[in-house]
């Protein structure tokens, strides 16, 4: 989620270490730049400081980012499965070809990015150091953009790095004369100052500086931060969400409020859709004739995938007991899913099509796949695709004990699980609810969960979780099931289903949950 960035700029400064020179900007850069470049926006940064409650939290971005020289900057991370660690390669090119070159064991040990690429260290006005931190580095900036003229024009890589436990491979990368942020606040947010005047240093660690061959004249930068107090407490909504946000290490503070109130990662404003502006997210004008799965030549097909449930959590309301649960759909296969819904006039029900196409990304026909419904709900207020996933919570003996009341779906590119793997969609369109959802008043809708993306749905609501109140203390799976009903032509069914071990257990007034971990997986 991109960050709103808050900085006092005291003249037009831009210093770009290793990259700019002597009365020359960044986008007026020697025609041979450096791999990377240290720069940052302006040398006066204001922080802000929010107090509710008696707890307060620091939010600044110290403008701080990296830009790659002639060659963009690629990483490719992966997985062969759970139980296996991550390994990291850089893809460097030369002589106009490209090689793959395996990172420095520690450079990357999760899906965050380069692990503690940046030290951070912030002193007083009386020159005392106050705080030092490490930052890792995520390559793929939501907010990057073209800071050299003669840089390509559009950027391919990623929105951001995915969090999710169960990740299998992921793509960072910054384009050539393109920037990304390096992160300004420590992992857990978990720090605060006076209002005051310090001064902040940010340093490249040396593992990153000798590997990429940044000098080290090059790789420290010196800012002065304002640190002032601009919330006290009297707007408790927006103070809350910004404490929670603190206290979980999320990017901004409207991801927690979006954590709140969505039933969908990344739910936002559905006053608007995909369809409604890009071509290739709009339906045909009518459905098309239905065919036989077996009509259709055999071809690219999208490929299902479950994960195991993560973020499993126990919870109290109106004196009943639930399990929450994150839970993640994937397409693993050679071809989007994409899904047409087409109203029944003076309804609220659409018929679905599910579409194909050939190798080449031509269509090649389509195949009635189930239906799309209205849901009216606060909180949902769109098309729902009926049968794409169901939730179970299993018995030891793996019989059903709880069966979750969610069953329609509005798909959506909500999570990076794997972009490592052929013809994966780095930059989805469709990544929220507000995407191509539709709105009461639509005709026809489109649905795509495009190749090395998932579709998360958080399972906190009461008909969604699951209510344990009366079940007895033991041993449970949470059950992941993907395209239950078999309604999606899709390359294999035998990967569609994922366990999640829990134990329940302490007592009807005051119930526990285990959550075994998976391979060292949370």
């Amino acid at each position: 989620m991109p960050r709103r960035t808050r900085i006092a700029v005291a003249g037009a400064v831009a210093g770009a270490l290793g990259l700019a020179v002597a009365g020359m900007g960044v986008a007026d850069a020697a025609t041979a730049p450096p791999p990377l470049a240290f720069t940052m926006a302006t040398p006066n940064v204001l922080a802000e400081r929010y107090v509710y409650d008696g707890e307060a939290y620091l939010d600044f971005d110290l403008g701080v980012n990296v830009i790659a020289g002639r060659d963009p900057l690629e990483i490719r991370a992966k997985r062969s499965s759970y139980a296996k660690p991550i390994t990291a390669e850089q893809i460097v090119r030369r002589n106009g070809k490209k090689k793959a070159v395996a990172l420095p064991a520690g450079m990357v040990t999760g899906w965050g990015g380069l692990k503690n690429f940046t030290t951070i260290t912030l002193r007083n006005a009386a020159g005392k150091q106050v705080a030092a931190y490490q930052t890792d580095f995520c390559p793929n900036a939501y907010e990057s953009a073209r800071t050299r003229r003669d840089a390509p024009a559009q950027n391919p890589y990623p929105r951001g790095c995915s969090d999710s436990p169960f990740n299998l491979g992921a793509v960072w990368g910054i384009q050539a004369g393109w920037n990304a942020p390096v992160a300004s606040l420590p992992p857990a947010r978990g720090f605060d100052l006076a209002d005051g005047a310090y001064t902040a240093t940010v340093s490249v660690n040396k593992k990153y500086r000798d590997y990429f061959k940044v000098a080290a004249k090059n790789a420290t930068l010196k800012l002065n931060v304002t640190v002032k107090t601009v919330d006290d407490g009297k707007d408790e909504e927006a103070a809350v969400a910004r404490i929670r946000a603190a206290r979980a290490g999320d990017d901004t503070a409207e991801a927690a409020a979006v954590a709140e109130h969505g039933e969908h990662a990344g739910q936002g404003d559905e006053s608007r859709q995909v369809s409604a502006y890009r071509p290739g997210f709009r339906p045909p004008a009518k459905r098309p004739k239905t065919v036989k799965a077996s009509a259709v030549a055999k071809g690219p097909r999208p490929d299902l995938r479950s994960l195991p449930a993560w973020g499993i959590s126990l919870s109290q309301e109106d004196k009943k007991w639930y399990v929450n649960f994150g839970a993640t759909v994937w397409n693993g296969g050679s071809s989007p899913l994409l899904v047409d819904g087409f109203r029944r006039t003076g309804t609220e029900r659409m018929d679905a099509y599910q579409y194909f196409f050939d190798a080449k990304g031509k269509e090649v026909g389509s195949v009635a796949a189930g239906t799309m419904e209205w849901d009216a709900r606060e909180g949902h207020r769109h098309w729902h695709f009926t049968d794409f996933a169901q939730y179970n919570l299993l018995k030891a003996d793996k019989k059903v004990a709880v069966r979750s009341g969610k069953e329609a779906f509005c798909l959506a590119n909500t999570d990076a699980v794997d972009y490592t793997i052929p013809n994966a969609k780095w930059r989805p369109d469709n990544t929220d609810l507000s995407s191509s959802c539709g709105q009461n008043t639509a005709v026809a809708v489109r649905e795509v969960l495009d190749i090395g993306n998932g579709d998360t749905y958080t399972q906190d609501r009461p008909g969604q979780s699951f209510d344990i109140t009366s079940l007895p203390n033991g041993t449970y799976y949470i059950e992941v099931k993907a395209n239950p009903a078999h309604k999606l032509a899709e390359l294999s069914t035998k990967n569609n289903t994922a366990l999640r071990k829990v134990i329940l257990g302490g007592t009807p007034a005051a119930r526990t949950l285990k959550v075994p971990s998976v391979n060292g997986l949370d």
